[in-house]
């Protein structure tokens, strides 16, 4: 289906928020009701849980084997420049796919039942560079809540670089965005960890919202992983390695790592298919309650690639990760079925691109479209 007109789409506000703080949504309605009941009759139904699927623990420790592998190769193996190459995108795609599938389980306590399993699931992302802590409000509290929203959502927030959303103003560059994002997406990984980590424990804040410094163990985790992952993707290479072929295989790594999360970020959230909705500059009222919110700024894509769905840990299935996050993502497939089924029972919005070259056309299009002058 085509997406209406971006003017249809949204109501932006004139100026940040002041006096209501953070957008609000109207109260619940009978579809989220209805669905949240169909899905614990699925889990009920065939005597199976939400979490501590042994599918997850077997498919964490082949990525965790695969990571320790390719590095292991990496640092101490003699490799001729095409195979390090080789191994070196190995353990970028190691990498991401261990924050697909581990980290973020863990990270929305959808891994275990048990807490502990979930908070050291969790760490895996302060060992690949970047802060739990800060991840946790960044992602679970402020873009699970607030998709899509700009100045709230900071994954649709590239600074100057691009324009993700209408509600954000259009530069001179951004005529270009369709073509130069692509590459630019490849830094996202440094600029996470070595940036916007940083600023955030600086300042305490994200977008329009204040957030609270880690303190204590939280503390501990932030400067600590820092450390050990410099020393894994730094500090033990040196000891083998030239400076100029770590640092050079570091940024191809990064790199590597860079482009896949982004762009399996934007396949769910930035398509033409999904809308962008803003606060009542008023009040900062929604014009939906959450779950519609969840759908309207979501898309799948790729439903029937097992391949993909297995290595981006579900994520291609966005909608029934944004309405049921401590859900493992094992379970997404089955569960799509039940979201699509009822938002169409319910006249809810639910957007689904059949494949992955499509999705990947729909982001184009969508850069394309708000880069143009016409939708300045």
């Amino acid at each position: 289906m085509s997406a209406p007109p971006v003017s249809a789409r949204v109501r932006v506000p004139t100026s940040p928020p002041s006096s209501w703080g953070h957008p609000t949504f109207a109260p619940s309605g009978a579809f989220f009701k209805t669905l949240n009941a169909r899905v614990n009759d699925h889990f009920a139904a065939r005597g199976i849980a939400k979490r501590d699927d042994p599918r997850l623990y077997l498919k964490g420790l082949i990525i965790l084997s695969w990571i320790a592998a390719s590095w292991g190769t990496l640092v101490f193996a003699e490799l001729s420049a095409p195979l390090a190459v080789l191994v070196g995108t190995s353990l970028a795609l190691a990498c991401t796919g261990a924050g697909f599938s581990i980290m973020h389980d863990g990270g929305h306590r959808a891994y275990s039942r048990h807490g502990w399993v979930n908070r050291w699931t969790f760490r895996v992302v302060d060992l690949l560079g970047a802060s739990s802590y800060v991840w946790n409000y960044k992602h679970n509290v402020l873009h699970h809540t607030y998709a899509n929203i700009d100045g709230f959502d900071d994954d649709i927030d590239t600074a100057v670089f691009a324009r993700l959303s209408p509600a954000q103003p259009r530069r001179a560059l951004h005529r270009f965005q369709h073509l130069y994002m692509w590459p630019l997406y490849g830094f996202i990984m440094p600029k996470w960890f070595l940036y916007d980590d940083w600023m955030t424990f600086v300042t305490g804040r994200v977008g329009y919202t204040t957030i609270p410094r880690p303190k204590g163990m939280e503390l501990a985790v932030f400067f600590g992983g820092k450390l050990l992952f410099f020393t894994l993707a730094l500090g033990v290479p040196l000891v083998f390695h030239g400076p100029l072929v770590v640092l050079g295989m570091f940024s191809f790594v990064m790199f590597v790592q860079g482009v896949v999360l982004s762009v399996v970020f934007q396949l769910a959230h930035c398509v033409t298919e999904v809308e962008f909705p803003a606060p009542a500059p008023e009040d900062g009222a929604m014009n939906a309650d959450w779950a519609a919110h969840q759908l309207q700024t979501t898309a799948d894509f790729a439903p029937n690639n097992r391949l993909l769905t297995w290595y981006v840990g579900g994520l291609n299935f966005q909608a029934v990760h944004h309405l049921f996050p401590r859900i493992s993502h094992t379970h997404y497939p089955a569960l799509a079925e039940i979201v699509r089924d009822t938002a169409r029972e319910f006249g809810a919005p639910y957007h689904c691109v059949p494949t992955l070259r499509g999705a990947l056309r729909s982001h184009y299009r969508h850069l394309r479209r708000l880069g143009s002058p016409a939708c300045g």
